[in-house]
């Protein structure tokens, strides 16, 4: 069965996906700044297995719609639009695999709607708890405090700044930071880190240039470039400018375990992996119902484009040994 574009309406929303295969449902969520397509690998295999595969465009990508308030990309919102995925396609529930923001909103889904998700995946973005201090203060202090460097999510969060930066070149900020995120083109040791701006500078100051990731292809980058020249980037960053909102949201969950069967998979070059290592051990708590968590030696942060037979390999056994729906 070929992959199929569908568009799905669901509380006013309108939500694009690409489904291929039948079975139980298997959703695939996205982050930044990608798109249904970073599933692309994934999507035949699961549908050979014996899964519906279906991978969205989160709301402000792709063909999703793309409201205007920022305060519409908080991560309520984006629980609810899986729930409407999952009952506009006729489903009672579904496991739920995210990646990099994707896992986030997977993570958050299993959370605060146990009885729609039965199970969850986690790519590259550790579980981890609401908690601690806000957000936005937490970040503020990771550039030194001095004001000599700038972690990324707080260059992100004044409206129309990191625009400005990405959209008049976004085929070319696009490969800059696909590469500096890949296992085999990401800066050295000791080279300044990408993750952070340079006082009066830009995140692409610190990208690598001339080379392509290997699993990154001259089309591959023209998928993600047509559809981000179309939107704009300010649907896709307006996650970032509702982490202070999250927090307060989901107060009633602090620390709150996630129960369902559960599968992590990192990178072991991946940011996400090495600064999040406590998260990563904590899971016996966090995590109560880990079936398996895997950290790919060599790979950066695009794990399941970087790696998709190890992924797909990972992902079907796991599947393969949940309970029956």
């Amino acid at each position: 069965m070929a992959a199929q574009h569908r568009l799905v309406f669901a509380a006013g929303r309108r939500i694009h996906l690409v489904e291929q295969g039948a079975g139980p449902l298997v959703l695939l969520v996205h982050g930044f700044p990608e798109s249904w397509y970073s599933w692309r690998h994934q999507l035949p295999v699961l549908a050979a297995a014996g899964y519906r595969a279906v991978a969205v465009d989160v709301r402000g990508y792709g063909r999703s719609s793309k409201p205007a308030a920022a305060d519409a990309y908080r991560m309520v919102e984006l629980v609810a639009d899986n729930v409407a995925v999952v009952r506009a396609l006729g489903e009672e529930s579904a496991v739920v695999v995210g990646h990099d923001w994707g896992a986030a909103v997977a993570a958050n889904s299993a959370l605060l709607r146990p009885e729609v998700f039965r199970a969850v995946g986690l790519l590259s973005v550790p579980y981890t708890p609401r908690g601690g201090p806000r957000p936005s203060d937490v970040f503020a202090q990771l550039g030194g405090g001095g004001g000599e460097e700038e972690f990324y999510v707080s260059y992100f969060q004044e409206p129309g700044r990191a625009e400005a930066e990405i959209e008049p070149d976004v085929r070319g900020w696009l490969a800059g930071f696909y590469g500096a995120l890949s296992g085999d083109t990401m800066p050295g040791p000791g080279a300044p880190d990408p993750h952070f701006v340079g006082s009066g500078g830009t995140l692409r100051d610190r990208f690598p240039v001339g080379r392509l990731p290997e699993w990154l292809g001259e089309r591959d980058l023209d998928v993600y470039a047509a559809e981000f020249e179309r939107t704009g980037l300010t649907g896709a960053l307006n996650r970032y400018r509702n982490m202070d909102r999250d927090w307060e949201d989901l107060a009633a969950y602090d620390g709150a375990p996630i129960t369902q069967p559960s599968l992590f998979v990192g990178g072991g070059l991946d940011a996400s992996t090495t600064w999040l290592a406590d998260a990563i051990a904590a899971y016996p708590v966090t995590l109560p119902g880990l079936v398996s968590s895997h950290v790919l030696d060599g790979c950066g942060h695009w794990i399941q484009q970087e790696r998709p037979d190890e992924v797909n390999r990972l992902l079907v056994d796991w599947l393969a040994g949940l309970p029956a729906t």
